[in-house]
């Protein structure tokens, strides 16, 4: 008879080997295609600029391959100037081997569309094999410029934190951060722009980055028989440390600073652990004077970023405006007028003949 504990561990070391075997499988079958697609373009570029042909030979290319190869997919006229465009993009096979072969055809369309700085293109790449987004994730980083927006947070992190978790926190940290999936308007209150991110924490969270662990809101502290509140607390599994986010409506405020430097000192005490590196504090506001920022992190010595935060358009701007208001109501009333006007003359007794 067989252990069961020496089964389970069998089994399970086997379920393992099995499932890495698969997704190697898997990416292989994948390069291979990318692999195919890219010489086919090559090919059809070739022959269009030494032969002249023009871009009638792709549609004629189209049908011929699926009368061809009937069962496969993929050999549309579409598909084929994909395929053109992928390899004018990506003219050294080198490149397509440790980038374009990395991630699904269909994302590599997606950037053809999408992306034309080349640089963001292998950018997106590597996020996309890093954290495995889906064609969906991948569209709404790319619509919400996210190439453009990692890293660009005013931190005092060089000066404050070990490299190479310095590098990783500053590149971790966007702005703005996109709160386009909430319904507030830049005019909500501090508490509603919070309660906002809570409801829709899964929506939060992918914003935020992957990493990210959510702790609490209002997050409640006893610092010298003072109570505090932090607005948001999350521990980042990555940079293996807690970071606090405070929420601010308005403008960046050298003050928040102070207030920042209090509540990651505090965490620093009574939270983290032996083994987590030193808290890092966030504050996030609508806008920010760049040199204010600077000025009013450049001597705390606790790790502190400020960056900025875009809501969706003024619920009011889909409103109609006053003067707009007091026509249609004018209109309204004149209507109304006629219409009783005409309901009493229908009314009045008819004169005999």
């Amino acid at each position: 008879m067989i252990p069961p504990d020496s089964y389970e561990l069998f089994f399970n070391d086997l379920k393992k080997r099995i499932g890495r075997a698969r997704v190697k499988a898997s990416l292989a079958v994948n390069k291979e295609l990318i692999l195919l697609y890219w010489q086919i373009g090559s090919d059809i570029l070739q022959q269009q600029q030494e032969e002249g042909w023009g871009s009638k030979v792709v549609t004629q290319l189209a049908k011929d391959l699926k009368r061809e190869f009937p069962d496969m997919k993929g050999f549309s006229r579409t598909n084929l100037m994909y395929m053109r465009s992928f390899a004018e993009a990506w003219p050294d096979e080198a490149i397509v081997h440790q980038l374009g072969g990395q991630i699904p055809w269909k994302h590599n369309c997606i950037l053809l569309d999408k992306v034309k700085d080349l640089d963001a293109r292998q950018w997106y790449i590597q996020k996309t094999v890093e954290h495995g987004w889906s064609r969906n994730v991948l569209i709404m980083q790319i619509e919400t410029d996210l190439y453009q927006r990692q890293g660009g947070a005013i931190t005092n992190f060089e000066r404050t934190l070990p490299k190479p978790q310095s590098d990783l926190a500053r590149q971790m940290l966007k702005d703005p951060y996109s709160f386009e999936f909430l319904t507030i308007s830049d005019e909500a209150a501090e508490r509603e722009l919070e309660r906002g991110l809570v409801e829709r924490i899964r929506d939060f969270l992918l914003e935020l980055g992957t990493g990210f662990s959510f702790v609490g809101s209002q997050y409640y502290l006893n610092i010298g028989g003072e109570d505090f509140y932090l607005d948001l607390l999350f521990y980042h599994l990555e940079l293996r440390c807690f970071i606090i986010i405070d929420l601010k409506m308005g403008d960046f405020k050298a003050e928040y600073s102070g207030k920042m430097n209090l509540y990651v000192s505090a965490v620093d005490d009574m939270l983290r652990k032996e083994h987590d590196n030193p808290t890092i504090g966030m504050v996030l506001c609508k806008s920010k004077n760049k040199t204010i920022a600077e000025y009013a992190l450049r001597n705390i010595s606790t790790p502190i970023a400020v960056s900025t935060h875009k809501l969706p358009k003024k619920l009011q701007d889909s409103l109609p405006t006053p003067k707009q208001l007091e026509i249609e109501m004018d209109a309204a009333i004149q209507a109304i007028a006629e219409q009783a006007k005409k309901t009493d003359g229908d009314d009045a007794p008819k004169k005999a003949k």
